[in-house]
């Protein structure tokens, strides 16, 4: 079984696929993914050096994803084309995980999967919600501005369409605990289907 989880940023997807993980479930974390493998092809990083200038690279020659950032999110057109080049890659890199092995349990975080219409790639879809000034307090806990915060939220679909389109919700106003209790519910509901 294969699990699609999103939400908003700061809404807890990495924590709730953290307790996935812990019942059982092989986590894929797709921002991990872009970051560790994708953005470290050299020819990946001699592409958006191309685009962008040497002023994207760190001074050990990795790419400075602050600076990438800085770029693509105030630009719909260079956005979409970061996407062009990821997406491909980050899809391939989804199959050879999957490859013979879509029985096991799987929940991969995909922060764009309803915006990128990936729904089909799993078997049920989940969204993690919260409110939204606890979602942009735990996004400035990471040290993000409220400026870029806003930003980069109004580049995803509306919370309350990826509470619509999603198979199941889980609700993450609470505790810890209150967000376990209901991933342990709802794994033993996928359990008997």
């Amino acid at each position: 079984m294969v699990l699609g989880l999103t939400g908003g940023m700061g809404c807890g997807k990495s924590t709730a696929a953290r307790i996935f993980e812990e019942l059982g479930y092989r986590r894929v974390d797709s921002d991990m993914l872009v970051r560790d493998q994708l953005l470290t092809k050299p020819e990946l990083v001699a592409a958006l050096a191309e685009r962008y200038g040497p002023g994207i690279l760190a001074p050990d020659g990795k790419l400075d994803r602050a600076q990438i950032a800085r770029r693509v999110f105030v630009s719909e057109p260079e956005l979409r084309w970061l996407e062009a080049q990821l997406h491909p890659l980050l899809f391939g890199l989804w199959r050879e995980l999957l490859a013979g092995k879509r029985e096991e349990r799987w929940v991969f975080e995909v922060p764009l999967l309803f915006e990128k219409g990936l729904e089909n790639w799993f078997d049920f879809t989940i969204c993690v919600a919260t409110t939204s000034p606890l979602q942009l307090a735990r996004l400035a806990e990471r040290g993000m501005s409220l400026a870029l915060a806003e930003q980069r939220i109004s580049k995803q679909s509306s919370l309350a369409l990826k509470i619509e389109y999603a198979d199941f919700v889980l609700l993450n106003d609470g505790s810890q605990a209150f967000l376990r209790e209901q991933i342990a519910g709802l794994v033993d509901t996928l359990s008997v289907r």
